[in-house]
């Protein structure tokens, strides 16, 4: 599929939802107090696309916009616009990747922090036509009973039908439906994505990207095909060397038949001149 070109990008295409929710503390707020109810007054600098890497060769994990309250809360918010099979164990995978990195800076685990993960999908990946599924660890027997651990896993779904969220939650998850939408929060974020248009800075950071993907995509392209290369001509010499030893094989045993045949040939001709001789004599 082709890239999207600058002028293309929305608020759900990665690369503006991290840097405008990054340069506008007021939205990331905003989004953070209307999905979790939550009064947040203030948070850390938010980062985005934070890379979170725990060994040098272990699988790390790009969180899309990571950023703590003033009380040491946590949220990640990932934006997700295409359905993947892997979405649910992704959430857990975050989870933990985010504990990890806590208890590796030499923290117990009475220090893990709450933390919220909050996946904004264009899609309903549940299919219960909810616009809102929120996920916390209880007890199975006793619903009542929490487990209090301090995670939360938040599924804000523009597919759903229901009426189950405010006017304010329906509206911008219908403007990241590409639906229309009259909201302050969604003409908010319209007014963002026009104003991106004339950062230069993020455009030029684009084009960088840009010009990287393609390079690894040509890169990976010649390692294919070399690749591809390397391996027909192997499996071609391997192919060649047991046609040649076959026909070799081939040309001994037409070699020998013929020699069998001439043999009993000749053998076949001394009989018939001794029977000649034989009448010869007698």
């Amino acid at each position: 599929m082709r890239e999207k070109t600058y002028d293309e990008l929305e608020f759900t295409d990665d690369f503006l939802f991290c840097n405008i929710l990054i340069e506008n503390e007021d939205l990331c707020i905003e989004l953070v107090e209307m999905t979790t109810g939550r009064k947040v007054k203030s948070i850390v600098k938010p980062e985005d696309q934070k890379s979170i890497r725990l060994t040098y060769d272990g699988k790390g994990v790009r969180l899309d916009v990571y950023f703590e309250d003033e009380d040491n809360v946590i949220y990640d918010i990932e934006m997700q616009t295409t359905r993947k099979y892997n979405l649910r164990k992704r959430s857990r995978y975050y989870q933990g990747m985010i504990d990890l990195n806590i208890l590796s800076k030499g923290a117990d685990y009475n220090r893990l922090k709450e933390a919220y993960i909050i996946f904004i999908c264009t899609f309903d990946e549940f299919g219960d036509g909810r616009h809102i599924y929120s996920f916390e660890n209880v007890c199975r027997e006793n619903p009542e009973i929490r487990l209090n651990d301090g995670t939360h896993k938040i599924f804000l779904c523009a597919g759903g039908d229901k009426d189950d969220c405010s006017e304010k939650m329906k509206d911008f998850l219908d403007y990241i439906a590409g639906r229309e939408t009259h909201g302050k929060l969604s003409d908010r974020l319209r007014d963002e994505v026009i104003k991106s248009r004339n950062h230069e800075q993020w455009r030029l950071s684009y084009m960088l990207l840009e010009e990287k993907y393609r390079e690894k995509l040509e890169e990976g392209f010649e390692r294919g095909l070399r690749q591809g290369m390397e391996q027909g001509l192997e499996q071609g010499l391997e192919q060649g060397l047991e046609q040649g030893l076959e026909q070799g094989r081939a040309e001994e045993r037409r070699k020998t038949e013929a020699e069998r045949m001439r043999a009993d040939a000749a053998e076949t001709r001394i009989k018939e001149l001794e029977a000649q001789i034989n009448e010869l004599t007698s």
